[in-house]
Formats: structure tokens, sequence, C-alpha cells
């Protein structure tokens, strides 16, 4: 009888060298608490196959209901709550054809997603639903929503990331070419994707603080398109030294709206749309910083390093960064987290982050409150 043979372990290998140091020096998560979610109904439903459960996409609404997407051998679309008597993740469909989620947007009364495969990148729409209300009991019946199929963006080209204007009334997304636009106002029958212009996508995108749209483009530069006029400005912005030629991190603050974003080699930057980039503000623990989101109180966390990302704090009060060690979850079941593509703010200041690996999961982050400087 054949037997399979054992994986060799090689303390020498970088990844298991850095798991080791993250274990002798006591590295998982040190502040704060993190708690991995299955993409299902626990005890109810299962989760979403282990190889189409790389999460790629978040997006939330003002009453903390999130959406999302996943990526690998085939994309689906997810709805979450975790308010009230919730704790639900729930698989909406999988878009025929789909083997990637590049963004979803909450716009109008409808969720945006698109979606990526062979022939290239569709929008996709359903209503939003409050779907299980504020209490969810087992006994109660749901049914999946209609998946409304808009078509391609632009004939062959992959979507690569979409946001919203600040009313979330038109959805903006950016092909590998091209900018397109959906006016997120219309009724279901007449939703199109309005083709606005060339500019390349290289990465995220997201929306200035006087309402452009930036993006990465070409000559370590960005371009600026303004949603009012449709026009499109090439090479608007001229980035810091020392971005090269890695996709761009952003994270807005969901209160002052100021947008942070950080260099190849892991310098933090403010960004203010009308007065450029800030001086470098601080140093994330590791280089080329991933996902990244902004608490109620003004803080910036996110993830950093590649294999084996550790989570940081940066408090824009003080310039300080604190690393804050790899993702680790105690609730319920042990769950190790270390990769991540996505992050947003949630509805009570949570962080939720999604997890980009095989069986990923929603990871919800509590980060510590602070001590009051000082009571009387």
């Amino acid at each position: 009888m054949q037997t399979k043979s054992k994986p060799q372990f090689d303390p020498e290998s970088p990844k298991i060298k850095a798991y080791l140091d993250d274990v002798h020096h006591g590295t998982f998560i040190k502040e704060g608490t993190m708690v991995a979610f299955p993409t299902c109904y626990p005890g109810m439903t299962t989760p979403i196959p282990l190889d189409e459960s790389h999460i790629t996409a978040l997006d939330g609404t003002p009453t903390g209901t999130l959406y999302g997407g996943t990526s690998g051998r085939q994309a689906h679309l997810f709805i979450a709550q975790f308010h009230g008597l919730s704790g639900v993740v729930f698989e909406m469909g999988a878009p025929e054809g789909a083997n990637q989620t590049a963004a979803t947007c909450c716009a109008g009364t409808r969720l945006y997603a698109f979606v990526n495969g062979p022939k290239g990148g569709r929008a996709l729409s359903v209503p939003q639903t409050d779907l299980f209300g504020e209490d969810f009991i087992q006994e109660w019946g749901f049914t999946r929503p209609e998946i409304l199929d808009h078509g391609e963006c632009v004939q062959g080209e992959p979507v690569v990331h979409a946001v919203t204007d600040k009313d979330r009334k038109t959805v903006i997304a950016v092909t590998s070419k091209h900018i397109v636009t959906i006016d997120a106002s219309l009724d279901d029958a007449r939703i199109k994707v309005q083709y606005a212009g060339e500019a390349p996508g290289l990465g995220p995108i997201v929306l200035g603080s006087r309402g452009g749209v930036f993006g990465r483009d070409d000559g370590d530069s960005l371009w600026r398109f303004d949603i009012a006029k449709g026009r499109i400005q090439r090479r608007a912005v001229v980035l810091p030294e020392g971005f090269g030629g890695v996709p761009m991190s952003w994270a807005t603050d969901p209160v002052s709206g100021q947008v942070y974003t950080a260099s190849a080699d892991g310098r933090i930057y403010a960004f203010n749309e009308g007065k450029g980039f800030s001086s470098a503000l601080a140093q994330a623990p590791l280089p080329h910083v991933g996902p990244m989101a902004v608490t109620f109180d003004g803080r910036v966390f996110g993830f950093c390093g590649d294999e084996m990302s550790k989570l940081f704090c940066f408090d824009p009060s003080t310039n300080k960064v604190a690393n804050l060690g790899v993702a680790a979850s105690v609730i319920e079941r042990r769950r190790y987290g270390y990769t991540f593509s996505t992050a947003i703010t949630g509805r009570d200041g949570e962080i939720v982050f999604g997890e980009n690996d095989n069986n990923g999961h929603l990871w919800l982050y509590f980060p510590r409150i602070r001590p009051a400087a000082a009571r009387k």
C-alpha cells in the first residue's frame, strides 16, 4: 500500500523562519480583538468552497450591512451582517463565467459588483436589502436576490477597481485602459455602463477630498477624473519618490475625508486634493503596505509585508506606527490570517478585512479603546 510522503519542514525557509520568529517573540495580535468569521451562517449553511473564497472586494452601508465578492476558481457575491441578532454571511450567487471580483460598491438602492473572467470585466447589480433585518432567527426563510448583468464595461478589458462619489449616486470604475461610470439613480431597466475616456488601470482608485477620482498613471503620477464634467486629466499629480511600480493602497477617513496611502518601501503619506502629498509621516513595519482602513478616531489600521502580513496602526495625532503582529482569532475556533486584500470601516468603527486565501474569512478587528489623556 502506498503512503503519501509528508511535506518537508525546512527551518531555513524564509516563510518558516518568519513564522518561528513571530512565535518566539510573541508577535501574534498584541492589541484589540480579532474575530475570523466564515463565509456562511454557522451551523445552517456551508461556507463558499475552499478555492473560491478569496475575499477581494468589500463595501458597506451606513446601517452596517456588508457586501463583498470572492475570487478563485469561481467568483461569488455575498451579503453579511454582524449587528443585532445576525452573525451571518449569505452567498447571493456565483456569476457565470467569472473568476474574480474586482470591486463592490453600494450606490443608490443597489449593490454594483464588477467581476472578471476570460472574456473581460462585467458590471452586475443586486438590490440592497436588510435581508435579515436586525433579528435573524434560524427558522426564518430567505431567498437569493436576482443578479442583473449589465454587460461588459469595455470589450475584452478586465475591471481593476471601482468607487462611488460622496453621495453614492455615481459609480466610477477603471478597466485596464479606460474609465467608465454608472448612474445609480436610474431604475433597473435603464442601468448601463457609460464610457468616460482613456486612463490606465494600474491598481486601486480613490475618491479625493474635493470629489475627484484619482488613480495611478504612467510616469510616477496620478490621473484625475472630474465626475461632474466627465473630464480626465492625465498626470495630474506627481508622486513622491519611492512608489515604484507596485499598486497603491488607499484609506479614507470616514469622518474627515482625509486620504492615506503608502510607498513601495512602506512610507505613509497623506494625500489632499488640491494640496497634493504630504511629506512622509511614518514608516510601516514592513514594505508593501496592503489593505488599510481608518476608524472613527482617525487611526489607520492596515496590513504590511508579504506572505505573512503584520497588522499595524498609524496614529496621525502623533505620527507614530505600532506593529500589532500577525492576525490571529481565538473566538470559537483558532485561525491565523496571513494574506489580506481589502478593508473597510464598519458601522461602529470596527475594521473589516477580507482574507485573500483559501477558505477565506471576514476578519473583524475591534481596536483597543485608548484611555483619556486626563480625567477630572
